[in-house]
């Protein structure tokens, strides 16, 4: 009992907190293995377009309202003087950051009184399902979003904006918002692809070849699944808050285009709650291949026993070994000149004939 408490306790936990019980709120305590802030900015109008890599907090005020829109992109989360910078360019309470730097936050809408918050979560395509938090601040004239770490699913949105493709650069900031929440819904779609087919893998093997590591990834999948579906829930909530309830850094054209970031994390609800059925499925698919097969084996073993049964009473007959000088009835055989090749012929007989029987009665194939 002791060694499967201490088990227990060695366990990894889902969620560590790094702030210790009764800190005053807003306490940013850094993650010590996240990297460090990368900061990117892309200012954008109609007609012109600026980029800086590797940008500092006090170059972003000279792109603040000068520009119709400015992204300030913000890869890493390891340094605090870096995102309480942040927070004072931007007036941001220090409850939202804290939210920003723990990042296990559920996805979320809350509104302010100049910026809107936003947080979702974007998968990661790994082995085992993981999601990084994305934190998005909705301003009039500008969108500031900081992840965990470098590497997202926002390229198709920097292109668009380089080749002036689509209306994101003829809207305002609002619709870049809405791009960015686009891209992350739509990065779960490659991800459930992935597991479709590892699904038919795995039911395919289970037709072929199951054994216990099949068991072992049909319960990791179905582990991922209620991961997601507890990931892509929340987000299904958040958008459909902004949708229905009014704000003013949202427009009226921006929220039709919601509309349709919505209808996806519908359809991504019921392809995962597909793939949770199909998961449960295979497994009750595996018991009954794994019964079928161990069924066989025993109706091979009952046909091999069944056979030998006669075949070891006529043996022990014939190995009684009567004298048959002492009366005509104890076993005249042992005397005939062909008595071992009969006995030999009697069990291929008897053989020959509960195979045929066996074959009649389909027992066997």
């Amino acid at each position: 009992m002791a060694s499967k408490h201490k088990k227990w306790m060695t366990r990894r936990p889902l969620i560590r907190r790094r702030t210790l019980p009764g800190a005053a709120p807003g306490t940013l305590v850094i993650d010590p293995q996240a990297p460090h802030p990368v900061i990117s900015v892309i200012a954008y109008g109609p007609d012109d377009l600026v980029e800086e890599s590797n940008a500092d907090p006090g170059s972003i005020r000279s792109y603040l309202g000068k520009w119709p829109v400015t992204w300030i992109n913000v890869d890493g989360l390891g340094d605090a003087d870096t995102i309480n910078a942040l927070g004072e360019i931007f007036e941001l309470h220090p409850l939202v950051l804290e939210d920003v730097v723990h990042t296990h936050q559920r996805p979320k809408f809350e509104e302010y009184d100049s910026h809107a918050f936003i947080i979702t979560r974007m998968p990661q395509l790994e082995e085992a399902f993981r999601t990084e938090q994305v934190s998005i601040f909705l301003g009039a004239d500008y969108v500031l979003t900081l992840q965990e770490r470098p590497g997202d699913c926002f390229e198709p949105v920097r292109k668009r904006l380089r080749n002036q493709r689509g209306l994101v650069r003829r809207q305002g900031a609002d619709y870049l918002a809405y791009a960015l929440l686009d891209a992350v819904i739509d990065s779960y779609f490659p991800l459930l692809e992935d597991y479709g087919e590892r699904l038919d893998d795995l039911e395919a093997e289970i037709s072929e070849r199951p054994g216990p590591a099949t068991v072992a990834r049909i319960q990791q999948t179905k582990h991922d699944l209620q991961a997601l579906r507890r990931t892509i829930w929340p987000q299904r909530d958040t958008l459909n808050v902004l949708i229905r309830d009014r704000s003013p850094l949202i427009s009226d054209d921006t929220r039709v285009f919601l509309r349709d970031c919505y209808d996806h994390s519908i359809h991504i609800m019921e392809l995962v709650e597909t793939y949770h059925e199909v998961a449960a499925g295979l497994i009750e698919l595996y018991m009954s291949s794994v019964g079928h097969r161990m069924n066989e084996i025993m109706k091979v073993l009952t046909v091999i026993a069944t056979i030998f049964i006669p075949l070891t009473f006529i043996a022990g007959i014939y190995g009684m070994n009567f004298n048959p000088a002492a009366s005509p009835w104890n076993m005249p055989e042992l005397n005939w000149y062909l008595g071992y090749p009969f006995a030999l012929g009697l069990m291929v007989v008897v053989v020959l004939g509960m195979l045929f029987y066996f074959r009649r009665r389909h027992w066997i194939r």
